[in-house]
Formats: structure tokens, sequence, C-alpha cells
């Protein structure tokens, strides 16, 4: 499939050393870069205004974890889990989650661009009120997630399931949905003028309408 448009990844250099979250608590502010974190549990860590700068995640838990107000540059989530962590009101920029739990997790609020989300189950996820641009879903899962009133700008859902997605309020011209899979969408009909959908969706669109669609 040709992409409509191209994402930064993140600008991580290879020489990165190996530290601990926890070296964050003893820092004037809270502020980690130019490092590596694996097997590590930050479940429950409530710190505001967090700022990661080149920073790998892998086989980290931040279940239940409140970093409002985040400033992420270029970083890496890996196999890792974040359900229900707290991401409201961050700035998000050039950051990949691979392999991800991120269920319930709050973007809220949020800035995110060049964002990836691939192979990540984000099952009612919450984007209120964010603004996304150039950002990727790719083969993940959004049931039941919440993107009222957001601001969305390049932005792709690549074979995931957005079964019963919130787009309350937000507009979806030049969004492409055409590979993904759902039975509902709770979305206004004015709003999904310009969306890009496949001819099998675009008869369940019609049924909307009231159309009756003849085979």
């Amino acid at each position: 499939m040709t992409r409509g448009f191209k994402i930064e990844n993140p600008k991580i250099p290879s020489d990165l050393e190996r530290a601990n979250f926890q070296n964050i608590h003893y820092e004037e502010e809270p502020y980690l870069s130019n490092c590596i974190i694996t097997n590590e549990n930050i479940d429950n860590e409530e710190i505001d205004k967090v700022v990661l700068s080149k920073v790998i995640f892998k086989n980290v838990t931040f279940i239940n974890a409140s970093f409002k107000k985040i400033d992420m540059t270029d970083v890496i989530f890996e196999n890792c889990d974040l359900s229900n962590a707290s991401l409201s009101e961050g700035i998000i920029h050039r950051v990949a989650f691979k392999d991800c739990k991120l269920l319930g997790v709050d973007f809220s609020e949020g800035s995110l661009g060049n964002v990836s989300f691939e192979n990540c189950m984000a099952n009612l996820s919450n984007f209120a009120e964010a603004r996304l641009k150039q950002v990727r879903y790719d083969n993940s899962s959004l049931k039941s997630a919440n993107y009222y009133d957001c601001k969305l700008n390049k932005v792709e859902f690549y074979k995931s399931d957005i079964n019963d997605v919130d787009f309350t309020q937000t507009l979806l011209k030049g969004i492409d949905i055409s590979t993904c899979t759902f039975d509902r969408l709770n979305v206004a009909l004015e709003s999904i003028n310009g969306c890009e959908v496949s001819p099998e969706q675009a008869i369940g669109f019609a049924t909307l309408l009231g159309l009756k669609v003849k085979r």
C-alpha cells in the first residue's frame, strides 16, 4: 500500500547508556535522556511535567502511572504496558509505540506529531480534544477509543480495529479508514465528508442515510 505521507522516526543514537527510571527522582527536574530502560516496573508512579529525550523503553510497565503534561521527543516504547496511564496534555513528538498494551491510556488534550502505533492494543484509549498530525495506527486495536473533538491532520488508520470508536465533533476529511474493520462508529454524517473508505464501508454509510443499496 502506498502511504500518503511520511512519518519521521525517532532519532536515537546507537550508544545509549543503560539506566533505571527511578534515577529521575535524583534529578533537579524530572528529566531523562540518551538512555535505554528495560524490564522495569513503573506502575502507579505519579510525576507531572516529565521530560524524555532520546529514550528507549523495552518490556517496561507503566500501569496506572500518571505523567500529566509529559514532554517526549525521540522515544520508543517496545513491548510495554501503559494500561490506564495518564499522558494527558502531553507533547509527544517522534515517538513510536511497538507491540504495546495501551488499554485506557489517556492522551486527552495532547499534541501528537510524527507518532506511530504498531501492533498495539489501545482499546478504550482517550484522545479527546487532542491534536494529531502525522500519526499512523498500524495493525492495532482501538475498539471504543475516544476521539471526541480532535484535530486530525495526516492521520491514517491502517488495518486496525476501530469498532465503536467515538469521532463525535471530529472532522474525518482526508482520513483513510479504508483498510480498517468496524461494525459501527459514533460519528456525525457531516463529519465523514472527504473520509477515505472502502466500497463495502461506503455501503454501510449509505444505509445511515436511509438509502437502500441494491446488489
